[in-house]
This record gives C-alpha cells, sequence and structure tokens, in this order.
C-alpha cells in the first residue's frame, strides 16, 4: 500500500440527537462510535490518523490519547470540505494518498476500506470513492453517472432534482484521495448550495470537470453506509454491530442460545465451548474463558474474569471480580471486586457486601470453600481456603478465621 493517512471528520454535533455529548463518543455497543473508525483504519495499517473535532472538541480529546491521532480543530462547522481546509498546513508537503471517513460511521468494515485503497492504488486515480446501494436513499448524496456508467458527480440530498431523488447508489462519504490532488480541488470549492457550506462532493466534481480520473465502486454493504444523526439512527446501528460481534464470537466457537435476547459488549472476549444463555447482558471489558455457562438472565459487568468451566447461572451479577476455574453460582448471587479461587460454590442468595456507604472494598475467597444459601460476605474480607460458610450467615473479618477452622 503506497502511503497513506486518514483524516476523520468529527467536528459535528446534532441537534436531532439532543445531547451535550459530542456525537461521536456516544456508544455503539459499548465502544464510542469513533473508535470503530480509528480500529477500521489500523487494520488497513494507516499509522497516522487526523481527527478533525469542532462541537465538545475537549471532550473527544479527552477520551482517546493514541500516539497515531493528530488533533485538528475547526473553530466553525462550514462543510466537510471546509473541515478537510483545516487540516491544509498538515497535508501541504504530503506526497501519498489521503483517507477520508466520517466518525459517525461507526460500521465500516477494513475489508471495505482494502477493497478502496486496492482500486485506487490499480486505477491511479486521483480520487475514488466507496459507494452503497440502498432501499431507502433518504438524506443521502446521490451518484450520478452517464450513460457509460462514469461517475459525473455527487449531488446532496437536499440539492437533487426529482429524478436525481430516485437514484438509489449513494454516497455515505468514504474517500480516497490523491493528496496533491485533494488539495488542489478544494481550493477551487465554492460553497453555491442551499446550506451555503463547502461541499467534500464538490472536490469530485472538480476533479472531474478537469479531466482527473475519478472512480466511484459499490464495495460497502447496505449496513456500513448507517449514519448516525439520531437516537433511533444510534439504536438501529448498535443493532447491527451487535449481530456482527455475536457472529464472530459464534464462529469463534461460542454457543449464543438466543442471540435477539442477548447484549455483549464489543470489547468483551469469550472462550471456545462457551455457552451464554438467553437475556444475558455482558458489558465492558469482560473475559469469559472456555467452556463456561452464562445465563439466563445473567449480568456480567466491567473488570470481570471468568476462567475455564465456571458457570453462572439465573439472575447471577458480577462485576470487577475474578473466578477461577471451577466455580458455581448458580442463582441470585451478587459478586463484587471479589476473587473467588478455584471450585469455590457460591448457593442460591449469597452476596459480597462490597460497599461499607464510603468506598468499595475487596473479597478474596480461596480455594474449595463452600459458600451456603443466602450468606452475606461483608468487606474488606478474606476467607482462607475451605471454609464452610453456613445457610444464611454473615461474614466478616472478626469471624471468618473461626469459619476456617470448622471447614
Amino acid at each position: 500500500m503506497a502511503e497513506t493517512v486518514a483524516i476523520i471528520l468529527a467536528a459535528g454535533g446534532s441537534t436531532r440527537m439532543n445531547t451535550q455529548l459530542a456525537k461521536v463518543l456516544h456508544e455503539v455497543c459499548g465502544r464510542p462510535m469513533l473508535a470503530y473508525v480509528l480500529q477500521a483504519c489500523r487494520k488497513v495499517g494507516i499509522k497516522k490518523i487526523y481527527v478533525v473535532v469542532g462541537f465538545s472538541g475537549e471532550q473527544v480529546k479527552s477520551r482517546f490519547d493514541d500516539d497515531d491521532i493528530v488533533w485538528v480543530q475547526q473553530a466553525e462547522q462550514l462543510g466537510t470540505a471546509h473541515a478537510v481546509m483545516c487540516c491544509r498546513e498538515h497535508l501541504k508537503d504530503f506526497e501519498g494518498q489521503t483517507l477520508i471517513l466520517c466518525g459517525d460511521g461507526p460500521l465500516i468494515r477494513s475489508q471495505t476500506l482494502r477493497t478502496l485503497i486496492g482500486k485506487h492504488e490499480a486505477g491511479q486515480s486521483a480520487a475514488t470513492l466507496a459507494t452503497a446501494v440502498l432501499d431507502d436513499p433518504t438524506g443521502y448524496g446521490r451518484i450520478v453517472r452517464d450513460a457509460y456508467g462514469n461517475i459525473q458527480g455527487i449531488v446532496e440530498h437536499l440539492d437533487c432534482t426529482p429524478e436525481q431523488l430516485e437514484i438509489k447508489e449513494t454516497n455515505p462519504s468514504n474517500y480516497l484521495f490523491n493528496n496533491k490532488r485533494l488539495l488542489e480541488a478544494i481550493d477551487n470549492i465554492k460553497p453555491d448550495n442551499v446550506k451555503k457550506e463547502y461541499y467534500l462532493t464538490d472536490a469530485i466534481s472538480g476533479l472531474i470537470s478537469t479531466g482527473h480520473k475519478v472512480e466511484a465502486i459499490t464495495a460497502m454493504q447496505p449496513d456500513e453506509a448507517v449514519g448516525i444523526n439520531s437516537r433511533a439512527q444510534l439504536s438501529a446501528a448498535s443493532k447491527i454491530m451487535q449481530r456482527r460481534i455475536q457472529a464472530r464470537l459464534m464462529d469463534d466457537g461460542v454457543t449464543i442460545v438466543d442471540p435477539g435476547n442477548t447484549w455483549i459488549d464489543a470489547r468483551a472476549q469469550i472462550g471456545q465451548d462457551t455457552v451464554i444463555e438467553p437475556f444475558t447482558y455482558i458489558h465492558g471489558e469482560v473475559k469469559i474463558g472456555s467452556g463456561c455457562r452464562v445465563g439466563p438472565f445473567a449480568y456480567l459487568r466491567d473488570g470481570t474474569v471468568l476462567e475455564k468451566d465456571v458457570v453462572l447461572g439465573v439472575y447471577t451479577e458480577v462485576k470487577n471480580s475474578t473466578l477461577a476455574e471451577g466455580v458455581r453460582a448458580r442463582h441470585h448471587s451478587f459478586i463484587g471486586d471479589t476473587i473467588v479461587g478455584r471450585n469455590v460454590n457460591i448457593g442460591a442468595g449469597s452476596i459480597t457486601a462490597n460497599f461499607d456507604g464510603e468506598k468499595v472494598n475487596r473479597t478474596s475467597i480461596g480455594d474449595n470453600c463452600y459458600i451456603g444459601s443466602g450468606a452475606v460476605l461483608i468487606a474488606p474480607l478474606e476467607l482462607k481456603e475451605g471454609s464452610n460458610v453456613g445457610a444464611g450467615t454473615v461474614v466478616s473479618q472478626e469471624n471468618a478465621e473461626e469459619l476456617s477452622k470448622k471447614a
């Protein structure tokens, strides 16, 4: 691949989102939508990424501290081409190619970017864009082609004629430019449109009108083209991403009994031959080993680690805890901020009381302990190996030694 940098357009707010949070920080399956776009760039080998911010820019910067990101401020949101103009100082001496993506398009796949890059380099084009054919293209710019299939230009939805509104091939705003041609083109853009903004699509029209080669390839699946400008679109994108997450896990050997009634965070890792029962909710950076059984109605929170062959049953919640091999907690338990040793059985209704009203405290349960039903373990607490806690017992550090002696 030729030397390539990326520009991610992340400056816009969204009145339809009705939010004080930067749009690109809204989460899709546990991760900010911008994180997915960054990940796609990195997967194709891009080493430098310019992220253009404006609305709540400091919020966005505070969430990402990656060395490959260069932050660019767009003080006024005057359109997509204006956002690229804000990067000019960084790009003026760059001789490679520039990929331009939208920060609110988290569903873009790295495979699509590889296809776009490959086509662009093979064709030695001034610009190549990835298009999508949509059943309902409302809101998207339309790809206008001549009788031979050559691209003539892109017309934004608001500027379309009635005939152009019938076009199904759309521009989800994923471009690859020869950088020199990009800078030449944006210098000639005028805000001659309904919104009086500088459209990046006019760079495409400008290159075509000056005789440069521009290609448009239908490289995107319809689900990749989903942009997010409302809470409803955020929900729709999250459902698509959730299906992808679960499909990947099932391909890796995880059984998800009822995918439609299961939610798994994008950051979760789940081992081979683990079974996820219906109505399980896995949120945050959770690691589940092989051969586990989770659910139904289980809730695993950030920081949870299950080693192999752990069983968590109905209405069991685990937070920021490590459960070693062979642990069983089959019914109605809360395990928080706890290290649980091998082959521990936790009876129905037993909990760790980890918060004393001021701070969260930790619990340690040794190997081969038995925790009877309805027990309350008051942290901070250490139960030694083989301790036996009877049903209904309230355990604090003061009586923990006695329990280990009885075991």
